[in-house]
């Protein structure tokens, strides 16, 4: 059984990273998908689709955060359930949010190639997406210190 606890908490150890990486990437292609059909449709503001449709690539980074704060010198039956509900609660969040903040920008270049004037109001849903990753980051960081070495 200690075994099997010690291998969990290697998976979450990793998973914040695992996670973000593919929720990063599916909403990079969903934004940067519709960033592409918005510059076929549009005369100018080439770089503010490409800027945005980035967006969803934080979710990595706050998962290697995560992933670096979660490290202990030994893994064992003692920390590795925290490390794993740690890991791959917040590893989700990471992959949820950065899917559809893909999807919540893709709506928004839309729209914003029909009405170039709320391009910037239009990103606000994206942005509040965002704050979600931070206070999962931010949980995750308070939890792992809690957790014994």
């Amino acid at each position: 059984m200690n075994e099997f606890i010690v291998v969990l908490g290697w998976f979450g150890l990793y998973a914040p990273v695992a996670f973000g990486a593919i929720g990063s990437s599916w909403g990079c292609t969903l934004a940067g998908s519709a960033a592409i059909g918005a510059m076929l449709d549009s005369d100018g503001g080439y770089g503010r689709f490409v800027g945005v449709s980035l967006m969803p690539s934080s979710q990595v980074i706050y998962g290697i955060v995560i992933m670096f704060t979660l490290q202990r010198p030994d893994i064992g039956a003692a920390n590795g359930a925290a490390l794993f509900g740690i890991g791959v609660l917040s590893g989700a969040t990471m992959l949820l949010t950065g899917i559809r903040q893909g999807e919540v920008l893709a709506s928004a270049i839309n729209a914003s190639k029909a009405k170039p004037e709320i391009f910037g109001i239009s990103l606000a849903p994206a942005a509040v997406l965002e704050g979600f990753s931070v206070f999962a980051l931010v949980f995750a960081l308070v939890l792992a210190g809690s957790i014994p070495a």
